[in-house]
């Protein structure tokens, strides 16, 4: 029988019990976090599989240019050909052993190249100012040698605009993995992926600090994981202003799967390339081969101690150590990594003291150097031509027809070109920067050779190359003459003529119930020949003759030429007065050095994929004047140079034979320059972005840039002339009158003329 007092009471569990439920509660808390653990190792190791697969599966496609090649004669000293070896990724050493490798001399330097024809044999190459002698050992001399295709970029396809080039880790100097294992993580090829030591301190500091955001040491693995798998949620971190235990728990705990799926030096291969180096213009800076050739315009396999130094400092805050906005702050780090290198023994106190006294060089301009208007051009001239090839796994090369020694030369003529507007701006108060654009084109192939599009990519990246449409003016007169000789070939006329009289004095047109009353730039010549009155770009004279011929005749060849937008037949049309790009008028003069047939232009050579080589289609030529009327011309504009508006290329030293012709439009708003020889085109345009009057001529403004770039691009070339077509023949004509000149004539000129058009009667104004 139960009694009172314990019927009351509840019944309580033993002691035992209690042991044996919290013995369950915890084996259940070990096997769900076993589970867990489980669960996120498998998820991670499986995403950490696929991206590292896919990373080495699928490589960014890579941008090259046309293959180097050095000539006897061209301009080159000991920094141009070092800069074009280091495009090439060759490697200094006091000996050139190993193909791509380099060995520099006084005056001189021995290169081993990769190509295969030449069978590894060394090149030896003396130079001053110029290329004086290319000597292959066992073969003798040569008047030129090709090297490799140097690679431009990596070329973006998705994630905004990024800039790297990826590298085996065999190629990045020890010093440069040295430094950036001394700075950033003392242990990496002893810890597990984390540090636990390190990890415990920030935690004590984040608990007992005063800081509101939490504070962490990162191994390399951790970065790396932080970089590939946890990129976005970091970012929205850094947004929001704060940073989270969870995702540092999990790119912890990604870091130790990630240490077991690769290996050392695959991580840290993957890190050294991929590591952020911070904003260059419009692009974002990745990997340490890319920051060598962003900061010392060099192949990372050349970097020097302290350069390799000043890299590894820059990642701990690419804008807080950037050696081009803070260069102070940048060598004070360098320094700090010097003397941790040391620290850790991997080099001594003295090779630190010694790095550490040297001084900071960047190349402020690396970025330009890589032709990145050209570029953006190819990127979207691929994706039009082979959608989704940049996005199939395996590697894609694209080869382009950019000369890079070209492409330099023009980057500098464009620089002191703008330098020397800037100050006849400056002396008639206008602060507002000038823009420019140069296009160099092969006119025989109709290949890209360099493209500039603005005074810096890393201010602007608005290409004026292909984009800014700008009134040609002058530069459109050549088709005015052009289409009279047309007229002539096709009625028989005989008074259409370079040596043809026009009349060059004020007048004024009607068309459309409106009147214009156009003017000429400076003077007025009456009477003048033709050739004279486009070699010094007489307006009036011009007019002239398409009203002559008819302005419907000018119109329609220009339809024939197919560039553009066709105009309107009106008197303006000789002026110029509508809109091009430079890149549509370095197309339309094409058909000067090719017999009347307009050569479409191109960037891309050929890609290269895993499943073979893809070639863009490649438009056929288009026929729109003949052969002998468009040599006339050509040879008209040979006076521009010779005796016109551009006379002053021949003062400036460029002394080969070439046409040309001046632009300036109304209001002196642009400023033009159009020159060619029969193996390289270029087009210069000078304005302002605004359309704004820039006030100086295409004689002031243009033509220097032209000049500049010419003599560079073809020093050490021998002068080719124009090929004279059937049906051209020649006569000696006086300048002033058009007519067979006489022995006492003072001026006389070789002129040139279709079959059978040829003036019949002799100078009076100079018989006696």
């Amino acid at each position: 029988m139960m009694t009172a007092s314990t019927s009351g009471r509840k019944a309580r569990p033993s002691g035992r019990s209690w042991r044996r439920y919290a013995a369950y509660a915890a084996a259940g808390l070990v096997v769900a976090s076993v589970a867990t653990f489980g669960y996120a190792y498998l998820s991670f190791a499986r995403l950490i599989d696929e991206r590292l697969h896919g990373e080495r599966e699928r490589t960014l496609p890579r941008v090259y240019a046309r293959p180097v090649v050095l000539r006897r004669g061209q301009a080159a000293g000991q920094q141009e050909l070092v800069a074009l070896l280091n495009d090439l990724g060759y490697t200094q050493r006091p000996q050139a052993e190993a193909p791509g490798e380099f060995a520099l001399e006084r005056a001189a330097l021995t290169i081993r190249p990769r190509a295969s024809d030449l069978g590894g044999a060394p090149v030896r190459v003396r130079f001053a100012r110029t290329i004086q002698s290319i000597e292959i050992e066992g073969r003798g001399a040569r008047e030129s040698v090709e090297l490799d295709p140097p690679l431009l970029t990596a070329l973006m396809t998705s994630g905004g605009r990024q800039k790297r080039r990826t590298v085996p880790l065999a190629t990045i100097p020890t010093y440069m993995q040295q430094a950036v294992l001394a700075i950033e993580d003392q242990g990496f090829y002893a810890h597990p992926g984390i540090n636990p030591i390190r990890i415990l301190a920030a935690a004590v500091t984040n608990v007992f600090g005063n800081s509101p955001n939490l504070v962490g040491y990162s191994t390399i693995t951790q970065q790396l994981a932080r970089m590939f798998f946890l990129v976005n949620e970091f970012n929205a971190e850094l947004q929001a202003g704060e940073r989270s235990y969870w995702r540092k728990l999990r790119e912890a705990l990604m870091s130790l799967v990630l240490e077991r799926r690769a290996t050392k030096d695959e991580i840290l291969e993957l890190y050294l390339n991929d590591v952020y180096f911070g904003q260059r213009g419009s692009f974002a800076i990745h990997g340490v081969a890319e920051a060598a050739r962003l900061f010392f315009g060099k192949d990372v396999s050349n970097v020097s101690l302290a350069e390799a130094a000043l890299i590894a400092g820059v990642i701990q805050s690419p804008g807080l150590h950037s050696p081009f906005t803070r260069p102070e702050r940048a060598s004070e780090r360098r320094n700090v990594v010097l003397r941790a290198m040391a620290d850790e023994e991997y080099i001594t106190p003295e090779a630190a003291e010694r790095a550490s006294r040297e001084p900071l060089r960047v190349v402020a301009l690396a970025v330009d150097n890589e032709a990145p208007y050209f570029v953006d051009l190819v990127g979207a001239q691929v994706a039009e031509a082979f959608p989704g090839v940049t996005a199939q796994a395996g590697q894609v090369d694209v080869f382009t027809t950019l000369d890079l020694s070209l492409q330099r030369a023009a980057i500098g003529a464009v620089r002191a070109g703008l330098a020397s507007v800037d100050r006849l701006l400056a002396r008639r108060k206008r602060a507002q920067p000038a823009q420019a654009a140069l296009i160099a084109v092969d006119p025989r192939s109709g290949e890209i050779l360099a493209m500039v599009g603005g005074r810096s990519y890393h201010q602007s990246q608005y290409n004026r190359a292909i984009a800014a449409r700008r009134q040609p003016g002058s530069i459109f007169k050549p088709f005015v003459y052009l289409a009279a000789f047309e007229l002539a070939a096709e009625e028989g006329r005989t008074d259409l003529t370079p040596a043809s009289l026009t009349v060059d004095e004020p007048a004024t047109f009607s068309f459309d119930d409106q009147v214009w009353e156009p003017q000429n730039y400076d003077e007025y010549d009456g009477e003048i020949t033709w050739r004279r009155a486009l070699a010094m770009s007489r307006n009036l004279g011009t007019i002239h003759v398409g009203e002559t011929i008819g302005f419907d005749r000018v119109a329609a060849l220009w339809r024939r030429i197919g560039v553009g937008t066709p105009p309107k037949a009106v008197p303006a049309i000789t002026l110029g007065v509508f809109e091009l790009t430079p890149l549509e008028v370095a197309q339309a003069y094409t058909l000067f050095v090719n017999g009347g047939r307009v050569r479409p232009l191109r960037a891309i050579q050929r890609l290269t994929t895993s499943e073979g080589d893809l070639r863009p289609k490649v438009s056929p030529p288009r026929v729109a004047a003949r052969e002998d009327t468009t040599f006339l011309v050509t040879n008209m504009m040979r006076s521009v140079l010779n005796e016109g508006t551009a006379a002053g290329v021949r003062s400036a030293g460029f002394v080969l034979d070439a046409a040309g012709k001046t632009g300036t439009t109304n209001d002196l708003r642009d400023a033009w320059f159009v020159g060619f020889t029969p193996e390289l085109l270029t087009v210069v345009w000078v304005g302002f972005d605004n359309n704004q009057p820039l006030s100086l001529t295409g004689t002031q403004a243009a033509l220097p840039i032209w000049t500049e770039f010419m003599k560079t691009a073809l020093a050490g070339r021998p002068s080719v002339p124009f090929t004279v077509p059937d049906g051209v023949t020649f006569a000696e004509i006086d300048r002033d009158t058009g007519k067979l000149a006489l022995p006492t004539c003072p001026r006389v000129y070789n002129e040139s003329f279709l079959a059978g058009t040829e003036p019949t009667e002799y100078c009076e104004l100079h018989r006696w």
